[in-house]
């Protein structure tokens, strides 16, 4: 028997032991599953450790993130603020499934969807490090590259900050700054739900949260797909989360390393030669 999707499980190789993960904790050494029980893009064969989070498991959690968000909202309209750009797929699988839910039971929400971005600048560019920008559908997002500055990718997972990284890419270096915060003025009195697609110390979401409640919303929660184990004994913690991963750089599901993976339907560990490829 190769899969018991009841129980999620999966033998990592042919031969192997059925391991199992039966909750949203997947621990330290959670062998993940063969990359050979799974169909991904050929550009990726080569660069993948293992998959740590099949797509099927990550849309059954979502499922239940959004109906567990859907019975402590109630009949209250909310605003969703999808962090990218990592948390654009997490975001609308979610939305998908709270409409789903509100269209079929007596507690209707109304949603309004609206995005923010935290862009990273290199030292030598006029202005911060940081700014936090904030669209609305109307407005056509700012490109990458575009405005002042060479734009470098955004943080290393769930490090708490959005700064410049090593050649790697793959490890935080820098302190935050947030900028732009006026834009988030129209909050106040509303009930705000973040949406992100991974939370490590958490650094990076309060400083969010803190501009954020200085336009004095109703209500404030926050929906992660992914949460990392970190050595930060202050570390913060979403009202709702997916699954708490260990400290290990992941991607796929919109989860990327320098813009690659995106595409991955699977959350997967990425491998040094896949590293060493797409290093910028």
């Amino acid at each position: 028997m190769l899969q018991c999707w009841g129980r999620w499980s999966v033998p990592r190789e042919h031969g192997g032991f059925l391991s199992t993960f039966s909750s949203k904790l997947i621990s330290d050494d959670w062998p993940g599953y063969s990359l050979d029980l799974f169909t991904y893009p050929q550009h990726y064969y080569g660069d993948l450790e293992y998959v740590l989070i099949p797509h099927g498991i990550i849309v059954d959690r979502t499922e239940r993130l959004a109906k567990d968000i859907t019975q402590d909202i109630g009949d209250n309209d909310i605003v969703v603020l999808c962090v990218l750009k990592g948390g654009y797929k997490f975001c609308a699988d979610l939305v998908e499934h709270i409409k789903n839910l509100s269209r079929n039971s007596e507690r209707f929400i109304s949603m309004k969807v609206d995005f923010v971005r935290l862009k990273s600048y290199h030292p030598g560019c006029v202005g911060p490090y940081f700014a936090l920008r904030h669209w609305r559908k109307r407005r056509r997002p700012q490109r990458d590259g575009e405005g002042s500055g060479e734009l470098v990718p955004e943080e290393s997972q769930g490090s708490g900050m959005r700064g410049r990284r090593n050649l790697q890419n793959d490890k935080s270096m820098e302190d935050m700054q947030i900028m732009g915060e006026d834009d988030l003025s129209d909050l106040r009195g509303k009930n705000v739900l973040i949406v992100e697609d991974i939370i490590g110390t958490g650094r990076t979401m309060k400083a969010l949260l803190n501009n954020i409640e200085k336009c004095e919303p109703k209500m404030i929660k926050v929906a992660s797909l992914l949460v990392k184990r970190t050595s930060q004994p202050d570390g913060f913690r979403p009202d709702y989360y997916g699954f708490e991963i260990p400290d290990i750089f992941v991607v796929g599901y919109a989860l990327d390393y320098n813009e690659h993976f995106r595409d991955l339907n699977h959350i997967c560990v990425i491998n040094d030669q896949g590293k060493a490829k797409y290093r910028v």
